[in-house]
């Protein structure tokens, strides 16, 4: 292993802020589990990888033994209180910067009190869809909403760090890459604002692609969930949006990370996130990322946590990257593959080099 992957700097270019609020073992294990459920009847996420994980990691930032019982974990936790623990565990993840997508409704922290507890800076990432909505809620009518629209995205643009739309997720915002025509997009609005009155998201296929596109004229970097779709589907959107100035970052590609680090190689616009196909994975992560720099250029690739809610998930996510680069760019130093200062200048490009460039980050 390589000590330079193991200490490296981050950039984590995609989170949550985490809960302002004592949590019991209930909602603990929800936020710890890798949907939005409860784990069945006599069993339990800390039997999961992410669950080991925050076992080995965060008892020490909390004055314990790693590996303790999640009993004796949680304890500690409330003795501490959710200010002073989220404080310990945010300041032990060695990241400098939070990129943390404001979207997700709960009682989480912002970008501001994510970089007064973590000791670090934070930027907003702006959720597209919610944008709209919020926009939809403030518009009488629908050409007052189209207008408003393509004002507040830009508005929005003059401060935050990326756009984040779930529109790939379902494919279906995507299918069909080129931007919509006029009376498409009108006749979709007109749709959605009587909807909206009962309070419907927006889902609808030509609203989401016309967002999309406006986003886009931005400027800004558009980080695109891919979901449970395979990133494939994204390969007509990536072509057409080819050679506009505009950065597409590929989230949450696992178990299709491949295809989305395929992607990356393919257009040199288009970037992967390192996320959950390495955090999720735990004592496996080393696999796994050494399946995605099979594919993709090394410059093409950034680290996320994608955490949510607990503060461990941050602490999980930093710690099982740099693990598994340090497993992954040492293994090949020590079979005299690469050499070292290699390996230690493409782990500063992994964990926040590529985030810097792309996001027009000063470094710290």
């Amino acid at each position: 292993m390589i000590d330079a992957a193991s200490s490296v700097r981050l950039v984590d270019q995609y989170c949550h802020g985490v809960l302002r609020t004592e949590l019991g073992l209930g909602t603990f294990e929800a936020l710890l589990g890798p949907g939005a459920g409860t784990p069945a009847a006599g069993t339990t996420f800390f039997d999961s990888q992410t669950g080991f994980a925050v076992r080995r990691w965060c008892p020490p930032l909390l004055g314990l033994e790693p590996h303790c019982p999640p009993a004796h974990y949680l304890a500690r936790r409330r003795e501490l209180g959710a200010i002073e623990a989220g404080r310990r565990l945010l300041r032990g993840t060695g990241i400098d910067a939070y990129l943390v997508d404001t979207g997700p409704p709960g009682d989480l922290a912002g970008p501001g009190e994510v970089a007064a507890a973590g000791a670090a800076d934070a930027r907003e990432i702006v959720r597209l869809e919610l944008l709209a909505e919020q926009v939809a809620d403030t518009s009488g009518t629908v050409e007052s909403f189209l207008a408003n629209l393509a004002e507040a995205v830009h508005g929005a643009a003059g401060s935050a760090v990326a756009f984040t739309t779930v529109a790939a997720a379902s494919g279906g915002a995507v299918r069909d890459p080129e931007p919509p025509g006029a009376g498409e997009v009108r006749g979709a609005a007109d749709a959605w604002i009587a909807a909206r009155q009962a309070g419907d998201p927006l889902t609808d296929p030509v609203l989401l692609r016309h967002l999309l596109w406006i986003a886009i004229a931005s400027g800004l970097p558009v980080q695109m969930h891919l979901g449970v779709g395979d990133p494939v589907l994204l390969a007509g959107f990536a072509a057409a949006t080819a050679g506009l100035g505009t950065d597409l970052v590929l989230l949450h590609g696992y178990p299709h990370h491949r295809s989305a680090a395929r992607l990356a190689s393919e257009y040199p616009h288009v970037y992967a996130d390192l996320g959950p196909a390495v955090t999720r994975t735990g004592a496996r992560a080393a696999g796994v990322l050494a399946e995605i720099l099979e594919l993709a250029p090394f410059g093409k690739l950034l680290f996320s946590s994608g955490a949510r809610g607990l503060p461990e998930l941050h602490v999980v996510g930093a710690h099982v990257f740099r693990d598994a680069m340090s497993r992954v760019l040492g293994g090949w130093v020590e079979d005299g593959a690469w050499a070292r200062s290699d390996a230690q200048r493409v782990a500063g490009m992994l964990g926040a080099g590529n985030a810097r460039r792309v996001y027009g980050l000063t470094a710290v």
